[in-house]
């Protein structure tokens, strides 16, 4: 329900609106060439990417609109007032804390993400974020002072909560609304004063508990994906279940209006649907998950929303689940009004490796031997990148089906082939095959190849396997779980065509155990899945272990990579080699602008779920950036500006501009320091 109007939040909107009004447009009615001219002038804006401005490419009018910069998650702003030339001048302006003090007066001991990962929107000159509980705050762009914030549903016993990606924003004529998931509810809020709307669902929210709540509390961390009249919600689901039954990951679409379900589309297709028969046995009927965890993306011209659909149970075997497995681990483009699916393509069949399509899709429009295509690219934890006409779901370029290491587990079916795209080459490094270990030292090398035989290893797509004490331990896995390519995705230029991925090489222990009748139906479970170490506290493979690869688009040719951080270059084994970068394996989230590639180094200072052993250096550990923040030249990947922060990056840093000033803002923290939000900006 809508909640009363108070005159201390009256008087802090009428003076924010008078600042504001100093400041960038505030009209909806304001055009999209007025705004670009107005930034032009002053140096703002590079004029020339204006056509790609109207197109949806990117972040427009100098705002940040959605998670991903525009609902082609491209993470690019045209703005060029931070350049080469001047990025060196970048000082903090600002910062502002993972939860408001408001909050913490309802109570003082209230807990909160270490890892706040979400992104803030900039509309109208007005900050919105999700906060480290999930409620929405809204913050000067200028100062990072509180405007609002969203009260937690109950008072002080609504106010635990997970933290979220972030909002939407959604505006039709004088009608602008913002939709927040939190917990089990989907809110619209009122982007003036963070009011709920009476009319959508049941007191301004819809609940998402949708199935059984013996099967799986409703969770999600992603982002609600606005597109036309209604919006998009995925689910976070354990990827291995107790049993073969479990309740699938379906996608849901609400109405921006009301709140009523328009659509729901299975993601394990149902009696009489298409691709019921990539399930023998009816395993359809009780195999459950591959849930959207990650993000959407959409084409709001097309009405379409793309959808990277993750694996079903049980995630490392599926012998109770033979064939190809559809819609699991597959990209699929649905009407956006009816949910009806329009094109799909499977990335991986019958998944066994964590091999989820795990980041949004990215549109862009390329040129192909003279071809303008429409195009969607996703990117794999594999590295691959998918890339198809997003309106007909058509390859751009030619994806071959090779052969592939088949399982000898009892009772497992491998697929005989899989997809593997024949452009772009593979971005980050694929197989625990021997000419991968490191090598730095005939002695590393040696340590390397013993630490190896007690494992299978192989080319990519080598299945998990049974450990057992008088045999192998496992399957190595290379890229890991978490890539290559995860969340974070990538960047892309829509004037240069050019595609920014940062990735990881770190490798993951695929095992299996035989099932405990006394606790599950199926015949084999996971084991540790955990993250291996090499020798001497070093990385098990060569590096990098982080790093940036830029790709042209129009080419699907490699033009540079870069390693992204120091990694363990002081180590004793090697410091005296004079190694240079090694990379870092965190998962830091891209930006780019007319001239610059900013990026962090990820989290620092985790170790998540026990899979990383006590004795592992930190610095090696999957998921384990730096505390440093960078500019790179985006023609060449060299470095031109980097910042030591006290803790490494956890969001995707954006940009805009207030009141003829460009701002970066990205967020921080760890275990040793509060997630908070930092605002640089050049001297006035």
């Amino acid at each position: 329900m809508a909640k009363p109007f108070n005159l201390k939040l009256l008087i802090l909107i009428c003076a924010t609106t008078l600042l504001l009004s100093c400041g960038e447009p505030q009209s909806q009615s304001t055009t999209m060439v007025t705004a670009d001219q107005a930034l032009t002038s002053q140096g703002l804006l590079d004029q020339s990417a204006n056509t790609f401005q109207r197109t949806g490419q990117g972040a427009r009018d100098g705002e940040w609109q959605a998670f991903g910069g525009d609902e082609g998650s491209t993470k690019y702003t045209a703005l060029d007032g931070i350049n080469i030339e001047n990025v060196a001048d970048l000082e903090v302006v600002w910062r502002r804390p993972a939860l408001d003090q408001h909050y913490l007066d309802i109570n003082p001991n209230q807990r909160y993400t270490t890892n706040w990962n979400a992104a803030p929107l900039v509309i109208n000159g007005v900050g919105y974020i999700t906060n480290g509980v999930g409620l929405l705050e809204a913050f000067h762009p200028g100062t990072g002072e509180t405007l609002w914030v969203q009260e937690p549903p109950g008072g002080a016993e609504g106010l635990p909560g997970a933290s979220t990606r972030g909002a939407a924003y959604w505006s039709q004529g004088d009608e602008q609304r913002l939709f927040v998931q939190r917990g089990t509810f989907l809110y619209a809020l009122n982007p003036e004063d963070g009011t709920t709307f009476d009319d959508f669902g049941v007191d301004g929210r819809v609940d998402l508990q949708l199935f059984p709540v013996e099967f799986e509390r409703f969770r999600w961390g992603g982002v609600p994906m606005v597109v036309r009249d209604v919006v998009v919600i995925g689910q976070a689901m354990s990827d291995t279940f107790p049993n073969k039954e479990a309740f699938r990951g379906d996608v849901h679409a609400f109405d921006v209006r009301t709140g009523a379900l328009r659509w729901t589309y299975h993601t394990i297709p149902q009696e009489g649907e298409f691709g019921t028969d990539t399930w023998q046995d009816r395993s359809w009927s009780y195999t459950g998950h591959a849930p959207v965890w990650a993000l959407f993306s959409a084409d709001e011209e097309l009405g379409l929303v793309y959808m990277p659909i993750s694996s079903a149970t049980n995630d490392m075997y599926g012998g109770h689940r033979i064939g190809d497995n559809l819609f699991s681990q597959s990209l699929v483009a649905v009407n956006a009004e009816t949910g009806e699916r329009v094109w799909h393509y499977q990335t991986v069949h019958h998944g066994l490796w964590d091999y989820d399509p795990p980041a949004a899709p990215i549109l862009m429009d390329i040129n192909v031997e003279g071809r303008e295509i429409k195009a969607v690219a996703q990117l794999t934890k594999q590295a691959f990148v998918f890339v198809f006409d997003r309106e007909t779901g058509e390859p751009v370029w030619d994806i071959e089906e090779r052969s592939v290491p088949q399982s000898d587990v009892p009772g497992e079916v491998t697929a005989a082939t899989q997809p593997f795209p024949t452009k772009p080459a593979p971005f980050d490094r694929q197989g625990s095959t021997e000419e991968n270990l490191v090598d730095f030292t005939p002695e590393l090398r040696a340590q390397a190849l013993d630490i190896a035989s007690h494992y299978v290893t192989g080319p990519l797509f080598t299945p998990p396997s049974i450990a057992s004490e008088n045999g192998t331990q496992g399957t190595i896995q290379l890229p890991g779980s978490q890539g290559g390519a995860d969340v974070q995705g990538a960047a892309f230029d829509p004037e240069t065509g050019m595609l920014y991925i940062p990735s990881i090489t770190s490798p993951f222990v695929a095992d299996l155990l035989p099932g405990d009748p006394e606790v599950t139906n199926l015949s084999y479970t996971k084991g540790s899945r955990r993250w291996l170490a090499g020798p001497q506290g070093l990385p098990l493979f060569k590096p990098p272990y982080g790093r940036i690869t830029a790709i042209n688009m129009n080419t699907g040719e490699h033009e540079w990579m870069v390693p992204n951080g120091w990694g363990p270059v002081d180590n004793p084994a090697i410091a005296h080699l004079d190694l240079g970068k090694l990379g870092v394996p965190g998962r830091p989230s891209p930006l780019l602008t007319k001239s610059l590639l900013f990026i962090g180094e990820g989290m620092t200072n985790q170790r998540r779920g026990g899979r990383i052993p006590p004795d592992m250096p930190i610095e090696i550990a999957t998921n384990s950036g730096g505390p440093w923040f960078r500019a790179y030249d985006k023609t060449s990947g060299a470095v031109v500006w980097e910042i030591e922060m006290e803790a490494g990056t956890t969001n995707p840093p954006i940009s805009y501009v207030y009141n003829d000033r460009q701002y970066l803002l990205v967020t921080i923290g760890d275990s040793r320091h509060a997630p908070e939000m930092v605002a640089f900006a050049l001297p006035e």
